[in-house]
């Protein structure tokens, strides 16, 4: 099984797309072989920071307890989403334009824990390309970065931790421009921590509705957000230069930005069942769709 790089740097790195294709082998994907980690960091590019934030030790040491985490309570690899992506994001504290270079994500992937995408993404006898190199909804790591950026509700990431443990969540939801509405994205995480939603085929259908209602009603309108300010999150990435490591048991805490508003969320919830009362799900009332989930 692929193992663990054998050449660590001390800092991060960028990989660009062209150069990650070079690294994706057959023996790769079927978790037969290692990465090259030597020649691979000989083309990386170099982080356009050099704080903190770039150190490669704190980041592999997650992937590493991730993986641990689920051995020791004999959980599904699926399971280490929402341990993870809380953390990841924490540990990272990146902007998102920073976090829209797919460079960034290739490194995590194939120069630092390419075991650890191996081991949560391996299906049958492969990894697909696209967990190692790919759209940010399917990457390994950069899902659960966007995931956590997304369904944080301010400095909380408990919301994170719920929509993580959904994997229609995560392979639905988060590919969907209307996650960007953070009231939406609160909305949807309560209606699945109240059980409203339970399984795979009702996620789904309540997001097919909740996508479709929006091309006619704009829901900023309905349930407005309150204005965003930068400096909670540059403050806090600032912190990154004497902050401790990312705690293991309890769950990290986010930039000091307010939460979507709460007249705006239970607005949406309201709204949101309505649909979900409407929306046509295979198998409703057969007792078809008990036990899914997806991967």
């Amino acid at each position: 099984m692929t193992d663990r790089p054998s050449h660590l740097p001390e800092r991060l790195a960028l990989l660009p797309n062209a150069e990650a294709a070079e690294f994706l082998t057959e023996g790769l994907l079927t978790g037969r072989e290692d990465v090259q980690s030597l020649k691979l960091n000989r083309v990386t590019e170099p982080l356009p920071h050099t704080d903190r934030r770039g150190e490669l030790l704190p980041v592999r040491d997650l992937a590493e307890d991730a993986m641990a985490y689920c051995r020791a309570g004999g959980l599904k690899a699926t399971q280490a989403d929402a341990w993870l992506a809380p953390r990841l994001h924490a540990a990272l504290r990146l902007t998102r334009r920073e976090a829209a270079d797919p460079g960034f994500w290739n490194y995590l992937s194939l120069g630092v824990a390419p075991d650890y995408v191996i081991w949560r993404h391996l299906s049958d006898t492969k990894v697909a390309a696209d967990r190692f190199r790919g759209q940010y909804h399917k990457q390994s790591f950069a899902r659960l970065w966007w995931a956590a950026e997304l369904f944080r509700d301010g400095s909380d990431y408990s919301p994170v931790v719920t929509a993580c443990a959904n994997q229609d969540i995560m392979n639905t939801a988060l590919r969907m421009s209307v996650i960007n509405h953070r009231p939406t994205a609160q909305a949807i995480v309560r209606l699945v921590a109240k059980s409203v939603i339970t399984t795979g085929r009702e996620v789904n259908a309540l997001m097919g509705a909740v996508n479709a209602s929006a091309a006619t009603l704009m829901y900023d309108v309905i349930a407005p957000d309150v204005e965003r300010e930068s400096r909670p999150l540059l403050d806090w990435i600032a912190e990154a230069e004497y902050a401790r490591q990312v705690s293991r048991q309890e769950l990290p805490t986010g930039p000091e930005e307010e939460p979507a508003p709460e007249l705006s969320v239970s607005a949406l919830v309201d709204y949101f069942s309505d649909l979900f009362a409407d929306a046509p799900v295979r198998g409703r009332g057969l007792g078809l769709e008990a036990g899914e989930e997806g991967a």
